[in-house]
């Protein structure tokens, strides 16, 4: 098998049927994964009715209750792994990420990429529909996060990511710490370190029209004081399989 989508699901039920045709429209061929955290408005029991007539494409991991952002990839990671997937993509079910862009990220990691990223602040890329404090607080996250790390990404903060499946074979899922929206940061420093290519890939990012976004304030805390942390730890352990755990 080839390509495969994770969107991680909470209360997603206004957005997930016309997610999941926009991605299944794609000129290339894709796999679903939803993995949803128990959503109470429904959502786990719409995709069970669409996967009636997914032709096996579209699959559904349901956890009980909200176990965190990084907790849902992670789930999915070792769910592609298994069944043998080539690249898994990670994006959001609230078309904030445009689903024909991944196309464009899997072509990325088809051309020699090991992971490709949809990026808001290279040259192309951009955000719709933000206001300005917001803008102001993610760039500012990214420049952040590039001066405590050093890692030539200047979207490190982004959500819209394809990974050649080496990568999570590499990575020892289990040293990922980050559950909230910092985990994005985590996995792209974590890969860096470990020494593989990470290509930018320009995108517009479009605020979410349906649903309320998970964005508070213990999400920005884990980002500020936990990059600190993740950077100091990166001289003692490594994040590879192969590394003794710290």
């Amino acid at each position: 098998m080839s390509n495969l989508v994770i969107i991680p699901t909470y209360n997603e039920l206004e957005n997930i049927r016309q997610i999941i045709a926009a991605v299944f429209a794609l000129p290339k061929d894709f796999h679903i994964l939803i993995v949803d955290d128990g959503s109470p408005d429904g959502t786990a029991q719409v995709v069970k009715e669409i996967q009636e007539t997914s032709e096996g494409k579209l699959h559904l991991l349901e956890r009980s209750g909200k176990q965190g952002l990084g907790t849902a990839y992670i789930a999915g990671f070792r769910w592609a792994l298994e069944r043998g997937y080539n690249y898994i993509c990670e994006m959001d079910a609230d078309f904030s990420h445009n689903p024909k862009d991944l196309v464009r990220l899997v072509e990325a990691c088809e051309s020699g990429a090991d992971i490709s990223v949809g990026s808001r602040y290279v040259k192309g890329g951009g955000v719709k529909n933000w206001p300005w404090d917001r803008i102001l607080l993610s760039y500012g996250a990214s420049l952040y996060v590039r001066l405590i790390t050093w890692m030539n990404v200047k979207d490190p903060t982004a959500g819209f990511v394809c990974y050649n499946s080496r990568v999570l074979s590499t990575l020892d899922l289990d040293k990922i710490r980050f559950v909230g929206y910092a985990f994005q940061i985590e996995m792209k420093f974590a890969s860096w370190t470990l020494g593989f290519k990470i290509q930018e890939v320009p995108i517009i990012f479009i605020d979410r029209q349906f649903g309320e976004s998970k964005m508070n304030s213990s999400i920005i805390s884990e980002a500020i004081f936990g990059v600190i942390k993740m950077k100091w730890l990166s001289f003692f352990r490594k994040y590879n399989l192969q590394a003794a755990i710290l």
